[in-house]
C-alpha cells in the first residue's frame, strides 16, 4: 500500500467507551434471561435454584437461592445474568455523551447463552434477551430458514438495535461490533444441524471435525474447540482462511449489520467491526472481508485483537484492518506507571512509544485504540492495587496472576487515595497521547476487580445504592468490608480530561515529540503539534512532588488548574504535585 492514511479519518478523534451489555444498565427488567436461556454456555447446570441477580449486591457473596448448593463460587459467578440489554444503552445514551466518548464498541451482541456472548448461536440476529420480547423473537428465529439470507426476519431485539444506531448517529457518535468469525457456541443453528445430522448435514465442512466415530461431551464426534474450549467449536479454514459455507454466512451478515435496509447507503448500519482472535484466521480471509466491507461503506473502521502476536506489521498495511486493540501500548504503560520487576524508566518509556509509533503505517498510530484495561483483562483500578508483582505484557503468566481462583494473593479490595492518583494520572497520560483512548465500562466510574469474571461486574449508577464487598472470593468475610459506590470524582476526573481532548484539536492529530525524561525524577513530557496549535503534557510518575524543566519559550496556560506559565531564559520551569500532570497550551 502506498496510502499511509487509510485508517477512517473519524477515528483518529475517537473516544472509545467499551460496553459489556449484559453488565452496563438494565433498561427492561420484563425480558431478563430465564434459565433455559443458559443453555449450551458453562457451566451447564439447568437443575439448581436460578434467578436474575441483584445488580447492587456483593460480588463475591452468594445470594439465597445460589446457597443452595455447594459450588465453588466460580461457578456462580459464571452461571449469573444480571440483565443488562440495548434499552439499558439507549437510556444511558445522555451519560455517554456528556461524558464526552464518541465512539462506542459493543462485546458481542448477537444471540448466543453465555453472558459474554462469544458463544454465538447466530450472528443474523441480536440476542432477544437484549431486546424487548424474547419469547416473540425466538419463536420467530426457529421458524426461520438460517441458511438463506433473503428468508431472513427482524426481530424485536433487531429492530431495537438498529433504533440505537439512528440514535448514537444522531448524537454525532459512531459505534461498532463484536465480530467472533473464529468460532460459534455449541447453540449454533449449523452446529445443531450437525449434532442431529452427523455426516449428512450440510454443514458437515463448517466445523473442524477431527473424528466423526468417538463421542465427545458435547457432541456423538470429536471436534476442535477455540484453545480446547468444548463451548467454542472451530469454524473450519483451509488456505484461504474461513471456508466456503461459513465464509459466505459471514459476508452476508456483514452486508445485514452495515446496510440493514440494502438501499446501498450505509448511513443506518453499524460503523464497523472489532475482531476477536484475528490471529487466529488466516490472512487471505481478511483480504477478502475487508474489501467487502469498504466495498459497503468505505468510512467504515475495523479493528482487530492481535495480543499475543507482537508484530503485527502483517495485519495493518492497508489491506486487512484499519487498527488493533493497542494492547502493547497498554503493556508499555504499565511497565513504566505500575510494574515494580519490570519497571521503565522515563527514557525507556519514550523510546517504547516511539517505536510503537513507527512499527506500522504512519496514519495507523493516530487511530489504534489506546486501552488500559478490557473485558479479558483484570481492572485498571486492580492492576494499581497489585501493581508489586505485576508483569502486564506476559500474557499467559498474567492470566493466571490476575484471577483469584488461580492466584490467592491476587487483592480484591478497593483501590486507596494513592492508588486512585495513580489511575487518575494514567488517564491523563491516555486522554493526551498519540492514538484514540479506549475507556473500560465503569472505570470512569470506580469499578476495581480482578481477570474476567470479576471485571464485568454491573456498572455502577449514581443513583443505585451498592451493598460494601464484605466477602473474600474464598468466601470467608473481609476484615474491612470494601463500599461500592459510584465515584463522583473520578468520574469528574475523566469527563475533564475527555473534554479538554476534544477542544485540542494537537492531541488528536498533532505530531507527539519527546520534550523531557527524568528517569531519577520519574518525570516524563511530551509535546503536540497541529496546525500552529502546540500542547505540552508533563507527568510526575513519582509519589513525591518535582520539578520540571521543560525546553520551551513564551507564555504557555496549563488547563487543568487555569495557571498560566511564562518560560525564562532556561525554560519553563513548573511545579509536579505527587502523581500529578499538567497540560499546557501555548498562548
Amino acid at each position: 500500500m502506498t496510502d499511509l492514511d487509510f485508517t477512517p479519518a473519524w477515528a483518529r478523534r475517537a473516544i472509545w467507551y467499551q460496553i459489556f451489555v449484559e453488565r452496563f444498565a438494565d433498561g427492561d427488567p420484563h425480558n431478563n434471561p430465564d434459565l433455559q436461556s443458559l443453555r449450551g454456555a458453562w457451566p451447564h447446570d439447568l437443575v439448581e435454584p436460578w434467578q436474575t441477580h441483584p445488580w447492587t449486591s456483593d460480588w463475591y457473596a452468594r445470594q439465597p437461592y445460589e446457597q443452595a448448593h455447594r459450588r465453588p463460587i466460580w461457578f456462580h459467578l459464571q452461571r449469573r445474568r444480571y440483565g443488562g440489554d440495548l434499552q439499558g444503552v439507549l437510556e444511558r445514551l445522555d451519560y455517554l455523551q456528556d461524558l464526552g466518548v464518541n465512539a462506542l464498541y459493543f462485546n458481542p451482541l448477537f444471540a448466543a447463552p453465555s453472558s459474554h456472548k462469544y458463544d454465538a448461536a447466530t450472528y443474523h440476529h441480536i440476542d432477544p434477551f437484549f431486546g424487548p420480547d424474547p419469547q416473540g423473537d425466538l419463536v420467530l428465529m426457529q421458524a426461520e430458514p438460517p441458511a438463506d439470507p433473503a428468508a431472513w426476519v427482524w426481530t424485536a431485539a433487531d429492530r431495537l438495535f438498529l433504533r440505537l444506531i439512528r440514535e448514537v448517529h444522531r448524537r454525532g457518535m459512531r459505534l461498532i461490533v463484536d465480530g467472533v468469525f473464529n468460532h460459534m457456541g455449541l447453540r449454533s443453528w449449523a452446529f445443531q444441524d450437525l449434532l442431529r445430522r452427523g455426516q449428512a448435514s450440510p454443514y458437515r465442512e463448517w466445523f473442524k471435525i477431527l473424528d466423526w466415530e468417538h463421542p465427545s461431551l458435547h457432541a456423538p464426534f470429536n471436534y476442535r474447540g477455540w484453545f480446547d474450549v468444548d463451548e467454542l467449536p472451530e469454524l473450519n479454514q483451509d488456505e484461504n482462511g474461513l471456508v466456503d459455507g461459513p465464509r459466505r454466512y459471514v459476508f452476508d451478515i456483514t452486508r445485514r449489520w452495515m446496510d440493514p435496509d440494502g438501499d446501498g447507503d450505509p448511513a443506518d448500519g453499524i460503523d464497523g467491526w472489532r475482531l476477536d482472535v484475528a490471529f487466529c484466521i488466516r490472512h487471505p480471509f481478511w483480504k477478502a472481508w475487508r474489501r467487502h466491507v469498504k466495498a459497503i461503506n468505505p468510512e467504515a473502521y475495523l479493528t482487530a485483537e492481535i495480543i499475543t502476536e507482537d508484530d503485527s506489521r502483517a495485519y495493518l498495511q492497508g489491506d486487512e484492518f484499519d487498527a488493533e486493540m493497542n494492547y502493547h501500548w497498554a503493556f508499555a504503560c504499565s511497565q513504566f506507571f505500575l510494574e515494580q520487576k519490570q519497571r521503565l524508566t522515563a527514557s525507556q518509556f519514550a523510546s517504547r512509544l516511539e517505536e510503537l509509533r513507527r512499527r506500522h503505517p504512519a496514519g495507523v498510530a493516530y487511530g489504534m485504540q489506546n486501552l488500559l484495561d478490557s473485558h479479558d483483562t483484570a481492572r485498571l483500578a486492580s492492576h494499581i492495587v497489585n501493581r508489586r508483582d505485576l508483569h502486564y505484557g506476559d500474557w499467559l503468566g498474567y492470566g493466571n496472576f490476575s484471577r483469584p481462583e488461580k492466584n490467592p494473593a491476587f487483592d480484591t479490595r478497593a483501590p486507596n487515595a494513592e492508588e486512585r492518583a495513580i489511575q487518575k494520572l494514567m488517564a491523563l497520560f491516555q486522554m493526551t497521547d498519540l492514538g484514540a483512548p479506549m475507556i473500560y465500562y465503569g472505570d470512569e466510574a470506580g469499578l476495581w476487580g480482578a481477570n474476567d469474571p470479576d471485571c464485568r461486574q454491573p456498572m455502577l449508577w449514581p443513583e443505585l445504592r451498592f451493598a460494601p464487598q464484605a466477602v473474600l472470593p474464598d468466601g470467608a468475610p473481609r476484615p474491612q468490608p470494601q463500599p461500592v459506590a459510584f465515584d463522583a470524582g473520578l468520574h469528574a476526573w475523566y469527563r475533564q480530561l475527555i473534554h479538554l481532548r476534544r477542544s485540542l484539536p494537537a492531541l488528536q492529530e498533532g505530531d507527539c515529540v519527546t520534550l523531557l525524561t527524568d528517569d531519577a525524577a520519574g518525570v516524563y513530557a511530551f509535546l503536540r503539534r497541529l496546525a500552529g496549535q502546540q500542547v505540552a503534557v508533563a507527568l510526575n510518575n513519582s509519589g513525591q512532588p518535582q520539578r520540571a524543566s521543560l525546553p520551551l519559550s513564551g507564555a504557555w496556560r496549563e488547563h487543568l488548574s487555569g495557571a498560566v506559565y511564562r518560560a525564562g531564559q532556561g525554560g519553563l520551569d513548573m511545579p509536579l504535585a505527587a502523581y500529578g500532570g499538567a497540560v499546557l497550551e501555548a498562548v
